[in-house]
């Protein structure tokens, strides 16, 4: 085996670690958030809550491709299943979204659930900058792609923060279902980005 081949694994295994991490964490944000959700009647933290249920689904598809990656048509499979949970995230965000707009749901203020966010957020923008770095060096585009989720978990903690911030300031609960819309509109193009590459993977 060459140097070249042993790098090569060895940043596959880091990346193998870094989804075991971002399981642990979106497991224990399940919990967190629909629970601070519920307590404060916020569509948005329950909505945070459920999404990362999907997160983690992208995250066993990750680590089932690094465990066999040189198995036959594994890289474009994976792609594939990875986009579907772009599109399923995206889709949760944009009915949830339009059900919150549409009945006026408005949150109580939830202190819990924005300090749990910053931290949530500075997580996720950290994690998605080292599994990004670990997908260049291992030149896989499986890695790269659940990369772009984490950093969209990112995004959508601070578009549901900053919309908790101002529903509590001002009382402006539609910055809510507004944040978590343009969050949908992210998916929407990475789930159509990560398709593109999987055809790629397959010509």
């Amino acid at each position: 085996m060459t140097a070249l081949s042993d790098d090569h694994d060895e940043m596959l295994g880091r990346g193998r670690r870094l989804q075991l991490w971002t399981i642990a964490w979106n497991l224990m944000e399940v919990v967190v958030t629909i629970g601070l959700g519920i307590a404060a009647g916020s569509l948005a933290l329950v909505a945070f809550g459920l999404d990362s249920i999907v997160e983690v689904f992208a995250s066993v598809v990750t680590i089932w491709y690094i465990k066999d990656h040189h198995a036959d048509r594994r890289s474009l499979s994976a792609l594939r299943l990875v986009a579907a949970s772009f599109v399923v995230l995206g889709l949760y965000l944009l009915i949830a979204s339009a059900y919150s707009i549409a009945t006026g749901a408005r949150a109580e203020s939830s202190p819990f659930g924005i300090a749990y966010l910053v931290v949530t957020a500075g997580v996720m923008f950290g994690l998605a900058r080292v599994k990004r770095v670990t997908a260049l060096a291992s030149n896989s585009a499986p890695l790269r792609a659940e990369a772009s989720m984490t950093f969209l978990d990112g995004c959508l903690a601070t578009g549901i923060l900053i919309a908790l911030v101002l529903n509590a300031a001002a009382g402006l609960w539609w910055a809510d279902p507004a944040a978590a819309l343009l969050v949908a509109a992210a998916c929407f193009r990475e789930a159509l980005a990560t398709w593109q590459s999987s055809n790629e993977e397959e010509s």
